[in-house]
């Protein structure tokens, strides 16, 4: 069987190609397990699809176009979908070498943090569901960031109470914004309990790459170009994603990474330790703490970085029909936004509203048809009630409490059933009010703008599975380059004004130690026996996409268990859905949407505009991957949003 090599032309080939299927029933027969067919399209804008860049303000990373046609993966006992063919690749390897899921995460984050710079790595944070098939018990694992001990709650509003100037050159460029890094940590606590293979080999494919080298992807080469002006701030970040006249490098272009195969073999040789102390931490701390080129300086410490640790929450879950969603608790808002839009839509009829044109060997079907105003309506408005709790009442619990003291509280049938009587279905109600739970002392929530991660979905031939969406927040973090790796900017998930309107704190107000409010949604779904006792694990899902996340995960679900779609078709859908605001967003770089002069000549658009909705058609930056068991093994999907794909042993 022909085996691929960690050469810098095997990861070029790969990314090139923008790999999306391999190991199916669909794919050249002569390919062994774990390799890559290359009948995938690349990543090119759709006919009517809009701007293939978009500003990040108002997205999470650039949008990149959509890979039309894709067909869902066949695998008989493993799986592992991840944003990039090359880490799908080398975490598949993982699990066709006998490890496990949690074996193959180490992998999966340590690659993607070569080809994949922008959206996570190393510097970052994650959140993690893991399944064990031999206990059935979910654990959910928070590698969150922390804030330093020394932040205040006006940390990143100004420089200090005598100095009321806006931190340099701005709150996410200072070292203001820098969080202390969970992943590794996490990551590290979740091999030791549920990993079968030795730690530092698990390293090797990462290190092999970065020193050998590998060509920067059509992808990473937008992100580059977009962020030129402030990756220019950083030397280290300059030197290595820049030209030396400054122009951001092109897809193509072969980078090594020698200052990050150093670091990978410290962390191989001595385990997270050797990134929370020692040499690599006192690097860290020099990059937060800088003042060159003006730069206001983080308070970050070598004690905030020693004492992180991740921590085991209780994972929350809820029934939908007939199944039981599992997702993360706070600190991210990802689960209890997801299952109480869910628990909304339980009171409706959604399998009617089923999209049309999903039936057929064709493009259009492959797409996942077109949804129709009527599920598009309704889904968005569940979607509003959910966000307005969201925005009011969920934070770090171990600092704000939820009502009731429990998740549990927003996710009652009975409150989910009085939410749903308020939606007209004639007429959007443009922005939700938060639910009452008696006189709370928080402020009225404003949602944060949250921006670049990357997801991952596994399962192995032992049963067990994990979803693991994994960030640094903005594309290309805070822009500093520390020892080969992206430093996070995940302090400016916090809001950015203590206060509500009303005068109230905030839920989500900085403090020191605190972990930002995320919208990652990592996702496990269990059938649901009729006494209400949970059954075998059927989906695995998640996406990266900011604040949006939790837009796509429903979308993805409803089209899964709702409507009967397959894994490929319900992440290849019409991306659509509502934050607690008067625009629904409808993504305009599917084939199915006319974007074109706002998408007016679109009927879907047309029709939702006439309920009230003030719609937006901007290209959607989706990272989705499902995976759904079925009688012979695994089908697997990928987002054709991005470059990723799915892998797994051939069926």
């Amino acid at each position: 069987m022909r085996r691929h090599t960690w050469s810098g032309a095997a990861a070029a080939l790969l990314l090139l190609l923008g790999a999306a299927t391999a190991c199916s029933s669909d794919s050249d027969s002569k390919l062994g397990v774990c390799e890559t067919s290359p009948n995938g399209v690349p990543i090119t804008a759709s006919a009517g699809s809009g701007p293939t860049s978009t500003n990040l303000s108002l997205h999470p990373e650039i949008a990149t176009g959509y890979r039309t046609g894709m067909k869902p993966v066949h695998t008989k006992t493993f799986a592992v979908s991840t944003a990039n063919p090359v880490a799908t690749e080398a975490a598949c390897k993982v699990l066709r070498d006998g490890g496990t899921a949690a074996d193959a995460l180490i992998v999966a984050q340590t690659v993607l943090g070569l080809v994949e710079p922008q959206a996570s790595g190393i510097g970052g944070g994650a959140f993690l569901l893991y399944y064990d098939a031999a206990g059935k018990q979910i654990d959910a694992y928070d590698g969150r960031e922390t804030a330093p001990a020394a932040a205040t709650q006006d940390y990143l509003r100004w420089i200090s109470d005598t100095d009321r100037t806006t931190p340099q050159p701005n709150a996410r460029a200072s070292g203001r914004s820098i969080g202390t890094p969970g992943v590794l940590r996490m990551l590290e606590l979740a091999q030791h309990e549920h990993g079968k293979q030795t730690w530092r080999d698990l390293f090797a494919p990462a290190i092999a790459l970065a020193d050998q080298g590998f060509q920067i992807s059509p992808r990473m080469a937008g992100q580059i170009a977009d962020s030129a002006t402030d990756l220019k701030r950083d030397e280290n970040a300059a030197g290595y994603f820049l030209q030396p006249d400054g122009s951001p490098k092109p897809a193509g272009t072969t980078l090594t990474n020698p200052a990050m195969a150093k670091t990978l073999n410290a962390i191989a040789s001595d385990g997270a330790n050797a990134f929370y102390t020692g040499a690599i931490a006192a690097d860290i701390i020099d990059a937060i703490g800088t003042t060159s080129g003006g730069r206001t300086p983080g308070l970050t410490t070598a004690a905030d970085l020693a004492a992180y640790q991740p921590k085991k929450r209780t994972v929350l879950c809820a029934p939908y029909r007939t199944h039981e969603i599992c997702g993360m608790p706070n600190p991210s808002s990802g689960g209890t936004t997801v299952e109480a839009t869910l628990g909304i839509l339980s009171n409706f009829d959604l399998a009617s509203m089923k999209p049309a044109d999903t039936t057929g060997d064709n493009d259009t079907a492959r797409n996942g048809g077109k949804p129709t105003a009527q599920a598009v309506h309704l889904i968005s408005e569940a979607e509003r009630l959910a966000y307005a709790d969201r925005d009011k009442y969920v934070a770090d619990s171990d600092f704000i409490p939820m009502p009731g003291n429990s998740p549990q509280t927003l996710l009652n049938p009975d409150y989910l059933k009085q939410r749903a009587g308020l939606i007209d279905p004639n007429r959007s109600m443009g922005t939700a009010q938060p639910g009452d739970f008696g006189p709370v002392p928080l402020g009225d929530g404003v949602q944060q703008p949250e921006h670049g991660t990357s997801h991952i979905s596994i399962v192995d031939q032992y049963g067990n599975a994990a979803s693991m969406t994994t960030t640094v927040e903005s594309a290309f973090g805070a822009f500093h380059l520390v020892d080969g790796f992206i430093l996070n900017n995940q302090l400016t998930d916090f809001a950015a004004d203590p206060l509500g309107k009303d005068g109230l704190p905030v839920a989500n107000r900085l403090a020191p130690g605190k972990r930002p409010r995320s919208s990652m949604a990592p996702t496990l779904v269990f059938d649901r026996a009729p006494d209400g006792t949970r059954g075998q694990l059927t989906y695995v899902t998640g996406s990266p996409g900011g604040a949006v996340i939790i837009q796509f995960v429903v979308k993805t679900l409803v089209a899964m268990l709702d409507w009967g779609l397959n894994p490929q078709q319900a992440v290849s859908m019409v991306a659509f859905g509502a934050a607690n605001s008067p625009t629904t967003n409808v993504g305009g770089e599917h084939p199915a949407i006319n974007a074109a002069n706002n998408g007016d000549q679109d009927p879907l658009v047309q029709q939702l505009r006439q309920l009230g909705h003030t719609v937006s058609v901007l290209p959607q930056s989706s990272g989705l991957s499902a995976l759904t068991r079925d009688g012979t093994g695994w089908v697997g999907g990928a987002d054709p949003r991005r470059e990723g794909a799915v892998l797994g042993d051939p069926n």
